[in-house]
């Protein structure tokens, strides 16, 4: 009971009036923040202006694109035909349907007879979407 009576007449620790309130301290901190951030950005995106090489003009070999020492043949953006890209498609769904073998192999000891039947009608799912995009004509490089 008497730490009671001397705990209720404790005087709270005084605050100087002086002092700057901490929300407004918060928000000086976080301008100080932001005006650091998008100094270093603007100094970053000038920095090569003012360090790097000056050239005046390029000319017009300086300006020809170079690729593997040849001369460039063509248009540089040519459109390539839909049959590039279902053959792209194909080729990253059975590749990444195929990194799940690596797994059932690891555990086959474990998963018994039940991952084995699972993994066979995997491989018939595979083999059927296989054949149906055979059948489509999709694997067909050139028609």
């Amino acid at each position: 009971m008497v730490l009671f009576s001397t705990l209720v007449q404790a005087t709270p620790t005084p605050v100087p009036t002086n002092a700057v309130p901490l929300n407004q301290l918060n928000w000086v901190v976080m301008a100080i923040f932001f005006t650091m951030v998008l100094s270093v950005g603007v100094i970053m995106s000038l920095a090569p202006l003012a360090l790097g090489p000056k050239v005046a003009k390029a000319s017009a070999t300086k300006k020809m694109a170079y690729e593997s020492g040849m001369p460039p043949i063509g248009a540089g953006q040519q459109r390539y035909t839909i049959r590039y890209y279902v053959i792209a498609m194909l080729f990253v769904i059975f590749d990444i349907e195929a990194v799940f073998f690596y797994p059932w192999a690891v555990a086959f000891n474990q998963i018994g007879w039940y991952g084995l039947v699972e993994m066979v009608l995997f491989i018939v799912l595979l083999l059927v979407a296989y054949i149906y995009a055979w059948k489509k004509g999709a694997l067909d490089w050139v028609s």
